[in-house]
């Protein structure tokens, strides 16, 4: 790949929650979106609930483990917006973009994540504070 990514828009925004049976009235009665569906992540130690809003989604994190990223990330800096996930094609050759021109991966292969999207994370040293994830989807309920 010879340029930059250019993401076709955000796939999702990450939001990490202690419980999401207790966030999703907030999302669902008192925002009003629709619950798109939920769904546990293995690779990841999380179970995600997705929410539409125009054409992203929300995406609450609820940790499946002590273990789980998460769960750390609750530990370390409470709920709250955990990354932002960018809609992408050939994310493994974005990966090497990316890398070749000085970002830090932590994942440098694509993993499976959350309704069978590939997906890997930029390390937010890299990135000005902000973790991003790079998403290459399958199709979904748009």
């Amino acid at each position: 790949m010879k340029g930059p990514i250019s993401p076709s828009q955000i796939d999702h925004i990450g939001i990490a929650v202690r419980s999401l049976e207790e966030a999703l009235p907030l999302y669902t009665r008192v925002l009003g979106l629709e619950l798109k569906g939920m769904e546990e992540v293995e690779t990841e130690q999380v179970r995600v609930a997705f929410l539409r809003i125009g054409e992203t989604n929300i995406e609450l994190l609820e940790p499946a483990s002590p273990e789980s990223p998460i769960a750390r990330f609750l530990e370390k800096k409470g709920e709250g917006i955990h990354h932002i996930a960018l809609r992408v094609e050939a994310i493994e050759e974005n990966l090497e973009y990316l890398s070749q021109n000085g970002i830090r991966l932590i994942h440098e292969q694509p993993k499976r994540g959350a309704h069978g999207s590939r997906i890997a994370f930029l390390h937010p040293k890299s990135t000005q504070g902000v973790l991003y994830e790079l998403c290459q989807s399958q199709a979904r309920d748009e």
